[in-house]
């Protein structure tokens, strides 16, 4: 059996943690906040007492930590994880990082003979509880279909995007621009038929009845009409982080991205107004500036 470790049991990665305990695997994980590590052994895991603990403990690790310096810190610090793990062990950062920053960790552990999975995920919170996160893998092939039943433990959409690293967090970097521009229009298309008058039921109706009826415009519109702004498990802070990768990965590769950029700015504005609330808080910006209010 395939002990598996995870470091970071934020939202995202206790969801990930309970799923794997239920499907039968020996759980060891880090996280810097006491409780989540009390969590993690309520839910049937055994907490390490930091990360090299997790290296020793695991045959496979999860990364699902917030940033690029984070993944990169838990990896190569002198109490990092290449620290303890055995050679021939898998690493796998699920966490969204600067694609560059995934190729320094790619190079330090073939270093060390560990394998990596480049695989960042997609579907949140709900997706990490319910088991059915969308994984974007790059990977020697083989590498990929050692590990794919513990990728399924947690996932339902597994996608094989390429062998070399950092292409993983390519896809994720343009995935979350179409994401993130996609709740620019909403916010603003909310905005614009509750300033002319038009309630937001009828907006609703309308709108999740059409061609761009998705889960994204259903959820997103139905926190903001409910006022639901904190404990969605949307945090405004992590799709401005991406949507920063996503534009510095543009600069890098002279990639014209008006929309994205306007996504950008407003969850820069939103962050700045909102820091503490969730993704859906930014229409109350527009909200602020056109004098009205979306709801029902």
């Amino acid at each position: 059996m395939k002990r598996i470790g995870l470091i970071g049991l934020g939202n995202m990665g206790i969801g990930m943690a309970r799923n794997l305990v239920s499907g039968g695997y020996e759980v060891v994980g880090f996280d810097l906040r006491s409780e989540r590590r009390t969590m993690l052994q309520k839910i049937g895991g055994t907490a390490a007492d930091d990360v090299s603990g997790v290296g020793q403990a695991a045959d496979f690790v999860f990364i699902m930590v917030l940033t690029g310096g984070q993944a990169h810190e838990v990896v190569t610090a002198d109490q990092g994880l290449l620290q303890t793990m055995r050679p021939g062990a898998t690493l796998a950062v699920s966490a969204t990082i600067e694609p560059h920053v995934m190729q320094e960790i790619a190079a330090a552990a073939a270093g060390a003979g560990v394998r990596v999975i480049d695989c960042p995920v997609s579907g949140g919170k709900a997706g990490a509880e319910d088991g059915t996160l969308t994984f974007m893998v790059a990977s020697e092939r083989q590498v990929y279909e050692e590990h794919r039943d513990v990728l399924g433990c947690v996932g339902s959409e597994i996608y094989h995007v390429g062998e070399k690293p950092g292409m993983g967090q390519t896809i994720k970097a343009a995935l979350q621009a179409l994401i993130g521009t996609t709740f620019a229009g909403v916010f603003e298309a909310m905005v614009l038929g509750s300033k002319a008058g038009i309630s937001g039921r009828a907006l609703y109706d309308v709108f999740t009845a059409s061609g761009v009826r998705s889960p994204l415009l259903q959820t997103c519109m139905q926190h903001i009409l409910d006022r639901q702004f904190t404990d969605t498990g949307s945090h405004i802070g992590t799709m401005y982080k991406d949507l920063g990768i996503t534009m510095g990965l543009a600069h890098q590769t002279g990639t014209a991205m008006f929309a994205t950029s306007a996504a950008y700015e407003i969850f820069q504005s939103g962050i700045s107004l909102f820091p503490e609330e969730d993704n859906w808080a930014c229409v109350k910006l527009l909200e602020q500036i056109a004098s009205t209010q979306a709801t029902w």
